[in-house]
């Protein structure tokens, strides 16, 4: 009925705890978990439970706040998004959040790094899953520019755990992205995203935990796992005045659309 598109189930928090997070599931009818990478090392371990479970799949990619940790370059991302049950490229994106001391300019690490991904994923015409942070401009602008090389298939992807503007999401959409959303929200200080969250065409939203983060209220401040998606679904149909089914229905189809992989069927995609 409902499905994670975005969980970190390698993380500590959960990592010990995956059958009984997967029995949770269950009983909340969650019945798919997109597992997120963020690093190439932890690759391995992200890849391994969607080997492993039939209801999980895989992502390959590099957080843009990562750094100390192996560079992915184009070839290693066309060879780990070719693997069984991986079905999109990232995390990656731009987060200028915590700059510190630092410039937008000293940012260009991240940059070239999203252009690296941005690559890979229309080399293998798959997804991109796109965190942006306090560089939504910027974001944006490496997308078109690109997307200007036209012998390749066009970039696809979703914006994760949305919390920018409605002209953001305009732009997103317009480029052909489907925007997702967390527990935030369910946040009493969220009102301008549950705005945004109106107006996003019912054929382009997702639904996500980003746990072990985020839990959604009532749950806030407890760790977050893929069990609690549905409270996201309840929170959006609250909002566009529909039941919690038609949600459900609705994001697991786009989930199905955007992650075209995950309808291989499994012992054909362990055989590649």
């Amino acid at each position: 009925m409902f499905v994670d598109s975005h969980c970190h189930l390698t993380f500590p928090e959960l990592v010990v705890r995956v059958p009984a997070i997967r029995e949770a599931m269950a009983l909340a009818k969650v019945d798919r978990a997109l597992c997120i990478c963020t690093t190439l090392e932890e690759f391995p371990g992200v890849h391994g439970l969607a080997l492993r479970y039939d209801n999980l799949w895989a992502t390959a990619g590099v957080h843009p706040e990562n750094q100390g940790v192996a560079e992915p370059s184009v070839d290693d991302l066309l060879s780990l998004g070719r693997m069984p049950r991986v079905l999109a490229i990232g995390e990656t994106g731009l987060d200028y959040y915590r700059l510190g001391e630092r410039s937008v300019a000293d940012m260009a690490w991240q940059r070239d790094r999203f252009r690296v991904h941005i690559r890979a994923a229309r080399q293998l015409d798959l997804p991109l899953v796109i965190h942006t942070r306090a560089a939504s401009v910027d974001t944006l602008a490496i997308l078109r520019d690109e997307g200007r090389d036209t012998r390749l298939a066009s970039a696809t992807g979703v914006f994760h755990c949305f919390t920018e503007t409605a002209e953001v999401a305009h732009a997103a959409l317009d480029m052909g992205f489907y925007i997702s959303f967390s527990g935030i929200l369910t946040f009493r200080n969220a009102q301008h995203l549950r705005d945004v969250a109106t107006y996003v065409p019912l054929d382009r939203l997702l639904i996500e935990t980003d746990s072990p983060y985020l839990s959604p209220v009532p749950f806030r401040g407890k760790t977050n796992d893929p069990s609690l998606v549905p409270h996201v679904a309840a929170a959006l149909a609250t909002l566009r005045n529909c039941s919690v089914e038609l949600i459900a229905q609705a994001t697991s189809r786009n989930f199905e659309t955007l992650f075209k992989r995950v309808s291989e069927p499994r012992d054909a995609a362990l055989r590649m």
